[in-house]
């Protein structure tokens, strides 16, 4: 008996055994072979751009079950389990209320589309994986059905396989709604490289001269043209056009033209100028009232200029990342001009070319070349720090050359000399762009008379400026500089375009001269807290080999003092600013004591909202100017552009107000108030052999408005009207003398109204 029963209890032991180790055999066995184990699983492929593919929805099963996440937004009500997904039916007897999801939730940014309370688009990709992932993957719910067998997805990866060959086909039972059913592409072979197709770039990119290698692998797509990598579309990307300068383009160096580095950009502007004046002239000989005796004639004028100006840019470089390497610059100009005056002897010295002249030039404006030289540090040794790799600069500190017919300012405001000439200038930074220097050598060329522009002529004249500039000096935010300025003017005679002689100046004795000034100047510009400040300060030394006024040579001792303080409030700044240039108090003896600039181009106290910086004054009874157009200086000049430097000269005092409004993001309001004062008077006393002439030169008051359309500086409008009040010392210049019929005229209000509209590609 105990025999079977050991016997018994052996095979019991043994078929357990064989029991246990059959059932961990075939776990152990589904372990090692996943895919034998979610062998129902659908598998579903990405497509050929990288999108995950379409997963198949198994309705019926879905319909029958209610959303178990309890913070689902459109939880559905006891029995109606339609309602976890059609959140919007209210009536389950009525099929059609029954609505796909796209009928709200469209394609990414559609306007259609709603938000959720965090500002996320609600589109059909959007909701479609909020509501799988909130049963399969937060809550990793197990599913059973004729297809799934006990899954349980805890990844987006279960539905979506990317090795996948194609897309699973719906079964007979089940059939996919054709509107649910995604194009894919073709099926890739086992092996075969994937070809993805290359978007196009977003702006204006014209063909690429980077030719792509072959792909040799699978895992990543070669793209050698990294300026041109494109995107897909969608309707909220604007795409670039050729004509369209405001998005990306070619031609505009957003992208490069030859290869990775050389970039073209070409800009076309159109300035257009109506100004309509009254200032004081004389009646001349001949003039248009023959039985005028009044000796001041009628001083209104109309001028309008027209430039057009085409550059072309050519450089190469790593656009915005580095200092440009090298670069080709080109711009020519057109300009064309006429003027209407209502006296002869204006527009020409001789009266039979009557009071209108019309004018046009075309000028090499700019043309030049640059190279960059390389590091600042490798180039100037002492500025290499302890820890310098060789001279190797970490912030791009370089310094560069630049040679041809270039534009430079030499401060920054444009007190001594701001012009496009001829020249050769090494340029370049320091300790992380902190420090800027310049050192320019000019061979001036000869300005056209009407237009202003350049010629193709050499002037005898001879220009070196060297600046340094430092960031941050004492107060961040305030940038000072140091400068130094020779001006080598050799004598000469040249008579402008309308025939006027300009050097030397016709007045005194007329002999020609040579001047040799140098500058030394102090100046910056920045702010200290909510204080904007501007200052400048200069000293003149030199010598004149026969100043025209003292009739003799004289050595220069001159002074320039300016300065602005503005505070910014909200959308106003008010400004005020002094501006001061020394006079000659002994114009007859042997220092020159009346300030004058190089080639001034001042943005100060007004600028061309002021009737005193804008406009040109000429000094009757003689062949020179009280003021010249575009400057402060009363430097009794025959020309500023064409005439030579004059130290002798009265001097100016100048006291601005100024308010500046930005109305709006696009019009900008600007009012204007100076008062101005002779330095010294004697040598206006000199040169019209008229004692007593007092200091006062009037109250300049000017209005403008600014207007940019396209918020940016492609189109901008700047119209404004300035006025003269004559003062008492004005009113001793410009008064008639002579007491007969017709005679004693006062001076009138001077005046100034323009429009300037520019448009630039």
């Amino acid at each position: 008996m105990r025999v079977k029963l050991a016997i018994s209890s052996l095979y019991g032991l043994l078929l357990v055994t064989l029991t246990v180790s059959y059932a961990r055999s075939s776990a152990l066995n589904q372990a090692s072979n996943p895919s034998q184990a979610r062998n129902q699983r659908v598998r579903i492929m990405f497509d050929l751009n990288g999108r995950r593919g379409l997963v198949l929805f198994d309705h019926k099963r879905h319909e029958a079950e209610i959303n178990p996440d309890q913070a689902f937004p459109h939880k559905a009500r006891a029995g109606v389990a339609c309602t976890g997904c059609h959140h919007t039916v209210e009536n389950v007897t009525a099929a059609k209320q029954f609505q796909k999801c796209s009928a709200c939730h469209k394609e990414e940014g559609n306007p259609d589309n709603r938000e959720d309370k965090e500002g996320i688009d609600l589109n059909s990709r959007e909701v479609h994986h909020r509501l799988c992932i909130g049963c399969h993957v937060s809550k990793k719910i197990s599913a059973s059905n004729e297809r799934f067998s006990n899954a349980s997805f805890s990844k987006c990866g279960d539905c979506h396989d990317r090795n996948a060959t194609t897309p699973v086909a719906a079964t007979a039972e089940q059939p996919l709604p054709p509107e649910e059913i995604q194009p894919t592409r073709p099926r890739r072979v086992e092996g075969e490289l994937v070809r993805t197709p290359a978007d196009p770039p977003r702006g204006y990119a014209g063909r690429s001269t980077v030719a792509s290698p072959q792909q040799t692998s699978s895992g990543f797509v070669v793209r050698r043209d990294r300026w041109r990598i494109g995107f897909p579309d969608d309707p909220r990307f604007e795409k670039g056009s050729l004509l369209n300068p405001y998005r990306q383009n070619v031609l505009k160096g957003d992208y490069p033209i030859l290869g990775q580095h050389n970039f073209l950009v070409l800009t076309g502007e159109s300035d257009s100028l109506i100004n309509v004046r009254r200032l004081p002239v004389p009646s001349d000989v001949s003039s248009q009232r023959p039985d005028s005796a009044e000796f001041f004639g009628r001083g209104r004028q109309f001028l309008f200029g027209q430039t057009f100006v085409l550059s072309v840019d050519l450089f190469h470089g790593d656009a915005a990342f580095k200092p440009i390497d090298w670069r080709v610059h080109v711009t020519p100009n057109f300009n064309l001009n006429y003027l209407h005056t209502e006296e002869n002897g204006i527009v020409n010295i001789d009266p039979r070319r009557g009071n209108t002249r019309t004018d046009a030039y075309i000028a090499l404006q700019d043309a030049f070349t640059e190279v960059r030289l390389g590091d600042t540090t490798r180039l100037v040794p002492f500025l290499r720090g302890r820890d310098s790799n060789k001279g190797h600069s970490p912030y791009f500190d370089t310094t560069s050359v630049r040679a041809g017919i270039q534009p430079f300012i030499s401060d920054f405001r444009g007190f001594i000399f701001s012009d496009t000439n001829l020249g050769v200038r090494l340029f370049g930074n320091y300790a992380s762009n902190r420090y800027q220097f310049n050192a320019a050598y000019f061979h001036m060329l000869e300005k056209d008379t009407n237009s202003e522009l350049n010629t193709l002529h050499f002037r005898n004249q001879t220009v070196f400026i060297a600046n340094l500039f430092r960031q941050d000096t004492r107060w961040k935010g305030y940038s000072t500089q140091f400068s130094f300025h020779y001006n080598n003017d050799r004598p000469g005679f040249h008579f402008d375009e309308n025939r006027f002689l300009v050097r030397p100046a016709l007045v005194g004795d007329a002999a020609p001269h040579g001047i040799k000034a140098a500058y030394f100047g102090w100046t910056g510009d920045g702010h200290v807290g909510r204080l904007n400040i501007t200052h400048a300060l200069y000293q003149a030394i030199g010598h004149d080999t026969r100043n025209p006024i003292a009739g003799r040579r004289v050595d220069i001792n001159a002074q320039m003092a300016a300065a602005e303080l503005s505070v910014d409030r909200d959308w106003l700044r008010l400004r005020g600013s002094f501006f001061w240039a020394s006079g000659d108090d002994k114009p007859l003896d042997g220092t020159a004591r009346g300030f004058d600039a190089i080639l001034d181009l001042p943005e100060f106290a007004g600028g061309k909202f002021s009737f005193w910086n804008s406009q040109g004054i000429r000094l009757t009874q003689t062949g020179v100017a009280l003021v010249n157009p575009d400057s402060l200086l009363p430097t009794l000049r025959s020309s500023k552009s064409e005439g030579q430097a004059n130290f002798v000269n009265p001097g100016v005092f100048l006291y601005n107000l100024g308010l500046d409004a930005d109305v709006t993001q696009k019009v900008k309001g600007v009012f204007n108030l100076n008062y101005l004062r002779f330095h010294h008077t004697e040598t206006l006393e000199t040169l019209l052999f008229q004692p007593g002439i007092r200091h006062d030169i009037g109250l300049d008051y000017g209005v403008g408005v600014q207007y940019r359309p396209l918020l940016s500086e492609n189109i901008t409008l700047a119209a404004g009207f300035s006025s003269l009040i004559p003062g008492v010392g004005f009113k001793d210049i410009y008064s008639s003398a002579c007491t007969g019929e017709g005679c004693g005229a006062k001076p009138k209000s001077l005046y100034s109204a323009f429009v300037r509209l520019r448009f630039t590609y």
